[in-house]
């Protein structure tokens, strides 16, 4: 299953662009023998000033045609690392070839596209800067694919 972490906004060079790059190559090569990856990354930019819907248009362009959606959202569900590697693996094993995690910009996602997502998932009730939600979503799936091959990365 291809992985397409969709975010709105551009992540210039740095220390979050270097920590994401490694931990999508690490989800790569834990993955891959599990049917997970490759994973990239899809960057939309609301020149216009659009707002919530010009960049949810965006988000939608960018996923690919029959992908499990999931939204990233305070207002998601909060699960473990466990659980969301299971519900990675229950994804895949219903036979879905893309799943495209959606990452609002600063105003958040609008209302009409959380609700068409599949899953919407939190990382708790803080808001985190959708920067740093992008190197904490890289590490998740990582630790997700390490989970599924029974690595010890994860430690619970």
């Amino acid at each position: 299953m291809r992985v397409h972490i969709c975010a709105v906004g551009r992540l210039k060079t740095g220390p979050e662009k270097s920590i994401i790059d490694d931990y999508l190559k690490r989800f790569d090569r834990s993955g891959r023998a599990h049917g997970l990856g490759p994973a990239r990354v899809i960057e939309v930019d609301d020149r216009k000033g659009g707002g919530m819907e010009a960049e949810a248009a965006l988000l939608r362009r960018a996923v690919p045609d029959r992908a499990v959606t999931c939204v990233l959202d305070e207002r998601g569900r909060q699960v473990s690392s466990p659980e969301f590697a299971a519900r990675i693996a229950g994804w895949r094993d219903a036979g879905h070839g893309d799943l495209a995690l959606l990452i609002g910009g600063a105003d958040g996602l609008s209302p009409d596209l959380r609700a068409q997502a599949d899953f919407a998932l939190s990382f708790g009730p803080m808001v985190w800067p959708h920067m740093l939600v992008r190197v904490m979503l890289a590490e998740q799936l990582y630790r997700a694919a390490s989970i599924l091959a029974g690595a010890p990365y994860h430690r619970a």
